[in-house]
């Protein structure tokens, strides 16, 4: 099989899935009422997180587009939809690598809700009537989803996320590309997916170290879901 039918049959895939896992009809957890509000609740603690990044100007467009568009509590369901429809066409305009790069974005999202269903699962069981989110009852949910080696993989992820569109985004000629196409991505109506690659071009297309960044990511957060498995009393803390 050509390298562009297995990228175009991954991307199939990934989008099949996400889609199925998004659907409430087919997932009927999706309408959980804790799923909101743990999902706005992580997104706070990875902004507070992300804070040291965030005050650095060579960090804080990357920091920023992980937290708009890898790591949110947005439903990315647009930006997928969007692809789905695009999907033939991207083949011929799109680099091949920043193509397996929004692969690798979309299984990423996939993976994060499917760990956020459980979650919200275990939050139903677990919190008294009237109960709000907070450390200690996140961290019991946390550990009662289970599941550390998805939590695992959810890292490599962010990280090989990361380091793809770093990658892509240095190659000639991208960001003319994504200028020309923008006038078109919107007459077609998927400025969804013409934002996430502007916003990921602008990010990483002029930082210096972006595998520093990564590092720095991947290294607290791995080291937040040890302290969450291990029952740390401060999970989050320095």
């Amino acid at each position: 099989m050509r390298r562009a039918e297995e990228i175009d049959r991954l991307l199939a895939q990934r989008l099949a899935e996400h889609q199925a896992l998004h659907d409430p009809a087919r997932e009927p957890r999706n309408r959980m009422p804790w799923l909101p509000a743990l999902r706005r609740w992580q997104a706070q603690r990875l902004k507070r997180s992300f804070a040291p990044l965030l005050a650095d100007p060579g960090t804080r467009p990357a920091a920023e587009f992980f937290l708009s568009d890898l790591y949110n509590d947005h439903d990315f369901s647009r930006r997928d939809a969007d692809l789905a429809r695009v999907l033939p066409k991207m083949q011929r305009l799109l680099p091949e690598s920043l193509l397996v790069t929004v692969a690798d974005a979309i299984e990423l999202g996939t993976l994060t809700h499917r760990l956020d269903l459980a979650v919200a699962e275990a939050l139903q069981r677990l919190a008294p009537p009237g109960a709000t989110l907070d450390v200690a009852l996140y961290a019991h949910a946390y550990r009662e989803a289970g599941t550390p080696a998805l939590r695992g993989r959810q890292i490599d992820l962010v990280v090989q996320s990361g380091e793809g569109l770093a990658k892509a985004m240095r190659l000639p000629g991208l960001g003319m590309l994504l200028r020309v196409s923008r006038t078109a991505a919107y007459a077609a109506g998927v400025e969804a997916l013409q934002g996430f690659l502007e916003r990921g071009y602008a990010a990483f297309h002029r930082m210096r170290d972006p595998h520093g960044f990564l590092l720095t990511v991947e290294r607290a957060e791995r080291e937040v879901s040890r302290r969450l498995f291990a029952g740390h009393p401060d999970p989050f803390g320095a």
